[in-house]
């Protein structure tokens, strides 16, 4: 399995996102083009601080896990064109993508 997480930057001054599209359009979109791919779980999760009180790094976070680096892969390749395409819909914030390999302890 593998978690991979969308993050969009927070800081002093982000920019806009529309938190409303982006749960009821964007993340909806994302659960119907890839949930038959391999997305076996999709959660998303809103910046508040950081410990000294700061504003976070990152605004908004998707984390998608998936089964496999691969699936993942043809997933992107299948509907990547269009889930990215609707990013302009909700901010003008460059996403960041990373993947993440979850470690039992």
């Amino acid at each position: 399995m593998i978690l991979v997480s969308v993050m969009y930057p927070g800081g002093a001054s982000p920019a806009s996102f529309d938190l409303d599209y982006y749960l009821s359009r964007h993340m909806p979109l994302v659960r119907e083009r890839w949930s038959g791919m391999g997305l076996e779980k999709a959660e998303v999760v809103k910046g508040a601080a950081t410990p000294d009180g700061s504003p976070p790094p990152f605004q908004i976070m998707a984390l998608l896990s998936f089964r496999s680096l691969e699936d993942f892969q043809k997933a992107v390749a299948a509907h990547g064109k269009e889930i990215f395409s609707d990013i302009p819909n909700f901010t003008q914030a460059q996403a960041q993508v990373q993947i993440n390999e979850p470690q039992a302890w």
